[in-house]
């Protein structure tokens, strides 16, 4: 039990843990010698008498070599006060060693510390960019920024106590920058700091370690089902460094402002258009809140997942955390009632009594089950009917009424027309003794990979292979080895293996800042996730208010200056000052921001395919304006002796006098008696030149045709008699005249 408020850091300072910080070394005497084949290996190091594991958790400080007799009663009293009245039988410990095993690979998990970017803007020697931790409660603005100005309080600096009781606010100004709140780490969980921090009107916490080492991760405390808050903070929160700290404490204690912004739009990868996640859950709904909340979560969220996954743009996955049971019990009333495949896969008991109700093995099942409902489901391009199961059975087959059966499993699954006998295909025999290859593959998608950490809580969301960290505030959480979490899985098991609440906002969010920018779904430009900045002065960018055209593009992240695409019509420049339509069909968008007018029903464009040029009759530059030649004035038409010049918008009118009639073409007069002669003089040559042609054509066709009648009556004469040049025809022969 916790003596003093600096405990209870301490707990929540040691429930995260980096790879390559110092940890406490445990020694787990006595235990059986074969576990499982696979790991008998690594159960033979048990025997050894130096410390075998390395791990930190509330509550183990220290070095301390431990016996089974003071492991028991320290789990039993610091994890499991329902239970204490009966210490848990040397089983669950080693169900818990071997799960250890199987999950860490020999003691190798991780947990990886996510982080984002802090940008010191001002004062000038502080300038420059940091990392700092992000905290596992509160909600990150996945994908924003932030600005504020740091503050450090006089009194109450590490934040324990409410600020009310010293008369202090942080609630920012009409018109001011947000208050990000610089507290001191220690004396109280940092959840405390956070939530007095709210209260007092901050926008974000800073946290400043009080030792100079990595950077961790901010935790929940182990007693979070009994802190009411905890589900109420919605700052962000970070964690910096003590160099950092100090700098920025003696900063502010000089009096210089400290104006900073928060960066998360690199907190999660967005390498693309598509987002890929994982929803690690389970389908036990007999945890009390935590299970309702999480299935609340499900219910809620199943709208968004649904159009998100039809349309393309996210892959989803659910997964589901399983251990085994150790070989030399498998025969056991607790691992046949707990296990499936001979204890191979287990989970605990729903309801904390092997003697009644549900059994783990139950819940084994059902979860294998939602696993390959998923794959026919996936199988079949349909894998958003996953969301619709989940929620079905849910409803109509609750532990509660008696109904977790395969007979309800199986009528949901018809209702949402999937072959349940793929499905029993896909889970196989559960009493046969061999590995079930899907329940395999969910034991190995737990061990971390890449920049992913291990999966040891429920319920987990890994987004682009980065864990979310934020409003799913934690209850059990193992690091190097989760031995512990285990135990308290198989001990506290009212509340087993969940994390928290999963806000929809929050988890949406956190799926939109995972998209490549400007390729993000609707969904993600609604006001209710994010803040359209194009509607404020344009975004700075360049717009066409008479064409209702901006090249301000709205984003998750923010917005992009980038010339559009209108109609078909590409616009090209910096996006900023200038952009201006290209290609084919430009000139239907603005008239391709060139020159046009109309004047007395007669309309004059400057628009072409290659530029802004002003058309016959106008001159300028062809895009602000284009002046009327005076070709009369200016002489460069209607010039002949009898013509008389009358300039018109545009063009120009040009009339002969004399009753002469005007040729444009040659800018001349002539008579209109002569230009009839000319006129009738043409015609009569154009009659006789098709006369000609007629002729010709004719006398051409007899020609052809006689030949051509004179071969064919040649070649039928020669088929009945043979002919004069033709060596067999006798002297004597007669000839034929045709």
């Amino acid at each position: 039990n916790k003596t003093n408020e600096k405990e209870q850091e301490n707990a929540t300072r040691s429930s995260r843990v980096r790879e390559t910080s110092p940890s406490t070394s445990v020694a787990f005497p006595n235990f059986p010698t074969t576990l499982h084949p696979s790991s008998s290996t690594a159960i033979d190091t048990l025997h050894t008498p130096k410390p075998i594991c390395s791990f930190r958790r509330a509550g183990f400080r220290g070095s301390r070599a431990w016996t089974n007799r003071s492991i028991r009663a320290h789990l039993r009293h610091r994890f499991c006060p329902r239970a204490m009245a009966s210490p848990p039988p040397p089983l669950l410990l080693t169900l818990v060693w071997a799960a250890a095993l199987l999950w860490c690979g020999g003691c190798d998990a991780r947990f990886v510390v996510e982080k984002n970017s802090l940008r010191v803007t001002a004062p000038e020697a502080l300038k420059g960019a940091y990392e700092c931790a992000i905290g596992n409660f509160g909600v990150p603005q996945y994908g924003g920024t932030m600005v504020g100005v740091v503050a450090y309080p006089k009194a109450n600096r590490k934040a324990c106590k409410g600020f009310d009781d010293f008369d202090v606010s942080f609630k920012a100004r009409p018109g001011a920058l947000p208050t990000f709140l610089l507290v001191d780490r220690g004396d109280c969980y940092f959840t405390k700091k956070a939530w007095n921090a709210q209260n007092a009107g901050a926008a974000a916490i800073l946290v400043a370690d009080d030792r100079d080492e990595p950077l961790i991760t901010m935790d929940t405390p182990e007693e979070s089902g009994r802190v009411e808050y905890l589900e109420n903070i919605t700052i962000p929160s970070a964690l910096i460094s003590k160099s950092f700290g100090d700098r920025l404490k003696k900063t502010i204690d000089n009096g210089e402002m400290v104006n900073v912004n928060l960066d998360w739009r690199e907190s999660l990868p967005h390498p693309d258009e598509r987002v890929e996640y994982e929803f690690w859950t389970n389908s036990n709904d007999e945890c009390g809140p935590k299970c309702d909340s999480q299935i609340d979560f499900v219910k809620s969220f199943k709208g968004a997942a649904q159009i998100l996954e039809k349309k393309g743009y996210t892959q989803f996955t659910p997964h589901y955390i399983t251990w085994y049971c150790p070989e030399a019990y498998t025969l056991s009333k607790q691992c046949k009632s707990q296990c499936i495949n001979h204890g191979r896969y287990c989970a605990p008991d729903p309801e904390q009594d092997f003697s009644k109700g549900y059994d783990g093995k139950d819940v084994v099942v059902q979860n294998l089950r939602q696993v390959c409902v998923y794959k026919v489901a996936k199988e079949s391009k349909k894998p958003w009917l996953w969301w619709d199961y989940v929620t079905d059975f849910a409803v109509r087959c609750p532990m509660k009424e008696m109904k977790y059966t395969k007979e309800c499993a199986d009528a949901v699954i018809t209702s949402l027309g999937l072959d349940h006998k793929a499905i029993d295909k896909c889970i196989g025999d559960p009493d046969a003794d061999e590995e079930n290859p899907v329940l395999k593959a969910e034991q190995d998608a737990q061990i971390g990979k890449g920049s992913r950490g291990d999966v040891t809580i429920l319920p987990t969301l890994v987004i682009n292979n980065r864990q979310y960290r934020g409003v799913c505030s934690s209850k059990f959480y193992s690091l190097q080895l989760p031995v512990l979490f285990l135990f308290e899985i198989l001990c506290c098991l009212a509340e087993f293996c969940l994390s928290g609440k999963l806000d929809k906002g929050a988890v949406l969010k956190a799926l939109c800042a995972g998209f490549r920018e400007t390729t993000e779904p609707a969904v993600c430009l609604s006001e209710d996730i994010q803040t359209n900045e194009c509607l404020e002065n344009n975004g700075g960018c360049w717009q066409d208010k008479a064409a209702n055209i901006t090249a301000c593009k709205d984003t998750f992240r923010g917005k992009v200056c980038e010339c559009p695409v209108v109609k078909g019509v590409k616009f090209v420049g910096d996006g900023y000052t200038h952009c201006e339509a290209s290609g084919a069909g430009r000139c239907e968008i603005n008239n391709g921001g060139c020159w046009k007018e109309t004047m007395n029903g007669r309309t004059y464009s400057a628009c072409t395919a290659d530029g802004c040029k002003c058309p016959d009759g106008f001159k300028g530059d062809g895009i602000h304006k284009c002046e009327d030649i005076d070709e009369c004035k200016e002489r460069t038409a209607c010039q002949c002796k009898e013509c008389n010049c009358k300039n018109t918008w545009g063009s120009y009118e040009c009339g002969c006098s004399g009753g002469l009639l005007y040729m444009k073409e040659h800018d001349t007069c002539i008579s209109k008696s002569a230009a009839a002669q000319v006129g009738w003089n043409f015609l009569w040559v154009v009659f006789f030149g098709l006369a000609a042609v007629g002729i010709a054509a004719y006398a051409v066709y007899k020609y052809r045709i006689r030949r051509y009648m004179d071969s064919e009556i040649r070649a039928i004469m020669a088929q009945y008699m043979p002919l004069e040049n033709q060596g067999e025809i006798p002297s004597n022969s007669h000839h034929i005249e045709m």
